[in-house]
């Protein structure tokens, strides 16, 4: 009897945690939900989306050496292969210049596309190259600028055919590191303990020290060119144009929630998405003063690791396991 009260107990004990779960959170809900979810058939977790110059045929990579391909804006996705015999590639960044593409990963690879993708040829990279692939951004015919994972930065004008140091020196195990439109870069220490920054013309990263006790989970632009970080716990921060140090106060949009925060998209300067663990979905219409939450997508099995607007009216938001959301407004929230 007394082992039978005993599971009782624990049972009351679950039930009573998992409804405070379920209130635990204070925030308004959104009034519609605009993301539509798709379910690919892949175990990957989704590292970056981009379009070439025709607005319907995009390409989404991941780890595993995912990718896929479509034709209608993201509606539906069709997986492609590369050959890579027994090498484990894991690609984490994709960019288009018209229909000039490149897509990097780990280990070390380069793959370069002047057709939109019809055909991939991979570039050889230097056995000497401080760090892999982890970021590369599409500039113009034949020119990409390549960023590592411990912040050496690389130029090519050449397809890659040669590449020009644009640091001497690199910026150790970078958690992530993001470009700005205007060239500039941030990046994370791997432990989230500082933060350095790089504009054009310097031949060096320079460190800052975190804004709180909280360690960084991710930073990046905002429409503005103006940075904005995440901290652990939930904490957001938005900084001011050209001004590397200065910080606004600290924004708890859900306070009373552990899920973290993991990234933040700009639709527009003042419609703000943020994403996080446990299919966190969170949303600013006023420049982040005030906060809801998507709760039409938080019963979804995936954390929503990246959120991406290629354009104020197209955007995607990466998850594991074959999740991908896309961003369908309604005619008046367009």
């Amino acid at each position: 009897m007394n082992l039978f009260l005993k599971k009782i107990k624990q049972i009351l004990i679950l039930l009573s945690i998992s409804l405070l779960c379920i209130s635990c959170s204070n925030l308004p809900s959104t009034s519609s939900n605009p993301w539509r979810v798709l379910t690919l058939p892949t175990e990957a977790i989704f590292a970056d989306v981009a379009f070439t110059d025709d607005p319907d045929h995009g390409w989404l990579v991941g780890t595993q050496a995912t990718i896929f391909e479509t034709k209608d804006r993201g509606d539906t996705w069709q997986e492609k292969t590369i050959d890579f015999g027994d090498e484990n590639v894991s690609f984490s960044a994709i960019s288009f210049n018209g229909q000039e593409g490149w897509i990097v990963g780990k280990p070390s690879v380069l793959l370069h596309t002047e057709d939109g993708g019809q055909t991939w040829s991979r570039i050889p990279l230097s056995a000497k190259l401080p760090g892999a692939p982890a970021k590369i951004l599409a500039l113009a015919p034949s020119s990409a600028e390549m960023a590592t994972d411990l912040g050496a930065l690389y130029k090519t004008v050449d397809g890659g055919k040669t590449w020009q140091a644009l640091v001497e020196g690199a910026v150790g195990v970078a958690r992530n590191v993001t470009r700005s439109k205007d060239g500039k870069y941030v990046a994370v220490s791997a432990r989230g303990n500082f933060y350095s920054t790089w504009e054009p013309g310097q031949t060096e990263w320079t460190p800052h020290q975190r804004t709180s006790s909280r360690r960084l989970q991710n930073m990046g632009f905002g429409t503005d060119e103006q940075l904005w970080l995440v901290a652990r716990g939930g904490q957001i921060q938005f900084g001011e144009p050209e001004d590397f140090e200065n910080w606004s106060d600290p924004i708890y949009p859900e306070p009373s929630t552990s899920w973290g925060l993991l990234d933040v998209a700009f639709r527009t300067p003042e419609d703000i998405w943020v994403t996080g663990g446990s299919a966190n979905l969170l949303y600013s219409s006023d420049g982040g003063q005030t906060w809801q939450k998507d709760r039409d997508v938080e019963d979804i099995p995936s954390n929503f690791y990246k959120v991406i607007f290629v354009n104020p009216k197209q955007g995607f938001i990466l998850g594991e396991r074959g999740i991908l959301l896309k961003y369908e407004p309604s005619v008046d929230a367009a």
